[in-house]
């Protein structure tokens, strides 16, 4: 008997899950962690964070244009969070 004869045997490509990019994930945490510090007092540190935030969002998100990566929602929403957080650490700044 051949193979051919039985087609559930064939080695055809494996498709694997999409991968969530690590960018987005760190992007996530520091703009967060923005919001915390800020809340903390530590507006410096807050602010380096919701940059980090917005960087790490950017590139999470031209990561996720392949369709082996998954997370471009996730870094879509860290950077709005990290532009937001921006505009957080600088009030705490004045007040």
């Amino acid at each position: 008997m051949s193979r051919s004869n039985y087609p559930n045997n064939y080695p055809g490509p494996m498709m694997s899950a999409p991968v969530r990019s690590t960018a987005s994930i760190v992007a996530i945490l520091c703009a967060l962690g923005s919001f915390y510090f800020s809340h903390r007092h530590t507006q410096s540190l807050a602010l380096l964070l919701a940059f980090v935030a917005i960087g790490a969002g950017l590139i999470g998100g031209v990561k996720a244009l392949s369709p082996r990566v998954s997370g471009g929602i996730i870094s879509i929403f860290a950077v709005l969070l990290g532009v937001l957080g921006v505009i957080v650490a600088l009030l705490s700044f004045v007040l």
